[in-house]
């Protein structure tokens, strides 16, 4: 893939918006991952080098709530065990996937998700002053996280959803809080991904930096905005996300 000027501000301008559906919902990689491809990228190259990105908007997103104290650190140690292992195995999945059967998975593994946040999208978000659970009382986030973890390392594209269904369905955290801790989930299981993807020489660093930066760029504006957001602003822009993310994956 050859990075010239337009490539490059095209590049940009996708991950600023893929940086903010992805830190206040999920479902931004729907965009940049078909970009990336028609740009000229293998299917499986084009899943590795969108995860510098990802890293990079995940560090950005989460350090930018915890500036505001609205990370609970208690529990991101729980939550990395089911999350880490999770992402191992499809990271390996993804990586010795044949490339002609990589796309297929890819573009199906899209939509799939995105069509179940479009049909059940009150699931992930739970009433107003709702007390959270802990990861240790609740197994059903454990098998959330794994399978959050499992997707992440797979394919990333729409993993947000997951994970806030594990978050704030099951341990019923806010969506502030839980967009946090989704981003500290995201950012452990696309550390492993990436090891395996370089290992492998899976990644294209110069597009992938230049994407990055408008990871972090839309990473930034969204923790602002999720801070002085009403709860039901929040709700109703997740909502708008999903479907935006359906479409993405159903037709780019």
């Amino acid at each position: 893939m050859e990075v010239t000027v337009v490539s490059s501000a095209i590049l940009i301008t996708l991950g600023i918006v893929a940086g903010i559906i992805n830190t206040l919902a999920g479902g931004g990689s729907n965009l940049t991952l078909p970009a990336l491809m028609v740009m000229g990228m293998p299917a499986d190259i084009a899943n590795a080098s969108n995860r510098v990105g990802i890293f990079l908007q995940s560090l950005t997103g989460a350090l930018g709530f915890r500036q505001y104290n609205r990370l609970e650190t208690g529990e991101i140690l729980p939550m990395m065990i089911p999350t880490l292992a999770g992402g191992l195995a499809g990271a390996v999945t993804a990586s010795y996937s044949p490339e002609w059967a990589l796309k297929p998975m890819l573009l199906g593994a899209m939509v799939t998700m995105s069509l179940i946040m479009v049909l059940r999208p009150a699931m992930i978000v739970p009433p107003e002053g709702t007390v959270p659970l802990k990861v240790a009382d609740s197994p059903k986030s454990w098998i959330g996280l794994t399978i959050a973890g499992f997707y992440g390392g797979f394919v990333q594209a729409g993993v947000g959803f997951i994970l806030l269904a594990a978050v704030c369905g099951v341990l019923r955290y806010d969506l502030v809080r839980g967009n946090a801790l989704k981003l500290v989930c995201t950012l452990a299981f696309t550390v492993v991904a990436l090891v395996v993807f370089i290992a492998r020489d899976q990644v294209a660093w110069i597009p992938a930096l230049v994407l990055s930066i408008g990871y972090i760029i839309g990473a930034h504006l969204s923790v602002k905005f999720a801070i002085k957001a009403k709860p039901d602003t929040l709700k109703k822009l997740l909502l708008v996300m999903t479907v935006c993310g359906c479409f993405a994956a159903l037709f780019f």
